[in-house]
């Protein structure tokens, strides 16, 4: 079932799921798929429909995504991802004590040719992308650090590669290092959860202008982390 968090004109926030694709090609589950048959059903359209997908979500991860329903909104949401005048705020559980406390992690990064994996590099390499990001530490968990992060810049799995870089893997996140799984184990390694979830959005109403924030509940696994938290603060089942 689509999750919608907001629906204000030509803009949708929905929840992603984590283990869902973002975009995939016809035949393939993803949300984005989803989120048209939402519309069609919506709207009472048939045939193909215009849905603009401004930004992406890693499969593992979760949390609040923006679709936008017409060419010239999704414009203005491109407009200002490309401007970084979007507030992206992530939660992330990583193994260890984070130190210190808060902070700025700068990189450069570049994909790993072939593969869908990225790495730190030096600022010399061709491929070099400046990375980077602000933290917080929220508190302690059961696997280790709660952190609240808030992205500057939107690299291939920034967040990740730049946690585990520097000792501190993304709980569950067995390609960059974790040392176990998050959740109840899954056949298919590719539905497997991280710890991970894009937790609010900051932006400016492309047809109102007016500020807007969205914020998503956490999905029910991070319930197993021992978080100080309540009920509203994860989605209903």
């Amino acid at each position: 079932m689509l999750r919608v968090l907001l629906a204000s004109g030509p803009v949708f926030v929905v929840w992603k799921p984590a283990g869902v694709l973002t975009q995939a090609p016809p035949g393939i589950d993803s949300l984005e798929q989803h989120v048209r048959d939402w519309v069609r059903e919506r709207e009472g359209k048939t045939g193909n429909i215009y849905l603009g997908v401004p930004h992406r979500l890693d499969r593992p991860v979760s949390g609040a995504m923006i679709f936008a329903r017409h060419v010239r909104a999704a414009r203005r949401i491109s407009e200002q991802f490309e401007d970084r005048r979007i507030g992206k705020r992530y939660w992330a559980c990583v193994s260890g004590k984070v130190g210190p406390a808060e902070g700025v992690w700068e990189d450069y990064l570049r994909k790993v040719p072939g593969q869908p994996q990225a790495e730190v590099v030096a600022p010399t390499d061709p491929d070099a992308q400046h990375a980077r990001l602000r933290y917080r530490t929220l508190g302690q968990a059961t696997c280790g650090s709660w952190l609240e992060i808030e992205l500057e810049t939107g690299r291939t799995h920034q967040i990740r590669i730049q946690a585990a870089s520097r000792g501190w893997p993304v709980w569950g996140d067995l390609q960059y290092g974790a040392a176990s799984e998050f959740g109840p184990p899954l056949a298919d390694l590719r539905l497997r959860p991280i710890a991970l979830h894009a937790r609010s959005l900051d932006f400016q109403h492309p047809t109102t202008r007016e500020p807007v924030q969205v914020v998503a509940p956490l999905p029910a696994v991070w319930r197993t982390l021992g978080l100080p938290l309540s009920d509203d603060d994860y989605m209903p089942d």
